[in-house]
């Protein structure tokens, strides 16, 4: 195809310095006068190339990234995979920053770099533990340890677009649901209560660092509503490190089930099905704080024999 366009090229060049008229040319190939105009000003019989396109890249860039920002930027990442530590757009803003980068580039820039220089990749080779201990949290009584999540969006016919914060105890296995239309502030605080009115207030609650437990994008230092409502209620808030969401394996279990059982499940309007789904969820719940509570009764009586 390539090749019959630059042959068109050709052709109407020559028929034109043959002396045939600029009309005849055009109706015979389908083209405009400009289009036949432009190859017969381009035509270079010294040239072989002259009937190939050119590049139309613009040739003044008026926000073009300096050749010097693009080095540090691939300097700063490189530090900062070498030394373990995160090395994504934000982070290399804010390394940049530290340093006192002059202009400082913007994170889409530095991802707009880093793709195209092919710095995207994941980190190679098997997980390796850092050796840092993490504390184990006690689950042996009721409201010793709550596990929190948040799932979403998850999507059901109507449209309906909806987020699930998510609450268990890892000690009764019981769980607390809230449903809600976004994950702001004022979501997270009237879930975690509704569910601490249900199930009790708990002594810690584990979560992981998602920015509507944590806090908000334009305040990162400051402390969040979650973490002002346990502080005033007595309750530890305890961060996952980032990335090992296993830390929190027992919420992350109930997310999958309750994804399997309830989100995926589609509707118009109110359906039953759903209901039916978390009925068996929760007597699955139900059952295991059955058999722990059973388990703790014989072990008392073996302990009170023995004695």
């Amino acid at each position: 195809m390539e090749n019959e366009i630059k042959q068109h090229r050709i052709l109407a060049v020559q028929r034109f310095k043959n002396g045939e008229s600029p009309e005849s040319i055009c109706t015979s190939l389908g083209k405009s006068k400009f289009w036949l105009y432009k190859w017969v000003k381009r035509y270079n019989e010294n040239e072989a190339s002259w009937c190939e396109d050119r590049s139309r890249r613009p040739l003044v860039i008026p926000n073009h990234t300096q050749s010097e920002i693009i080095e540090i930027v691939k300097m700063v990442r490189l530090n900062l995979y070498n030394q373990d530590l995160f090395c994504g757009a934000q982070a290399i803003h804010w390394e940049m920053e530290d340093l006192g980068v002059k202009p400082l580039p913007a994170i889409r820039t530095i991802n707009r770099i880093l793709a195209k220089n092919e710095l995207t990749h994941r980190r190679t080779g098997k997980y390796e533990a850092k050796g840092t201990a993490y504390p184990v949290l006690p689950s042996m009584l009721p409201n010793q340890t709550h596990q929190a999540d948040l799932v979403g969006p998850c999507h059901l016919k109507g449209p309906v677009r909806f987020y699930s914060l998510n609450i268990i105890d890892t000690a009764t296995v019981r769980c607390g649901l809230h449903p809600s239309l976004s994950k702001s502030g004022q979501m997270i605080l009237d879930g975690f209560w509704g569910a601490w009115k249900r199930m009790g207030i708990p002594e810690r609650v584990q979560i992981d660092n998602a920015m509507s437990f944590f806090g908000s994008p334009t305040y990162p230092r400051g402390m969040g509503p979650l973490i002002r409502l346990c502080l005033h209620n007595g309750v530890e808030p305890w961060f996952i490190p980032m990335a090992e969401p296993w830390r929190n394996g027992m919420i992350e279990n109930f997310n999958d089930r309750y994804q399997q059982n309830v989100s995926r499940q589609s509707c118009h309007g109110v359906s039953r099905r759903p209901a039916i789904r978390l009925t068996g969820i929760r007597a699955t719940s139900q059952q295991q704080v059955s058999l722990q509570q059973t388990q703790r009764q014989y072990a008392a009586k073996s302990s009170c024999r023995l004695e």
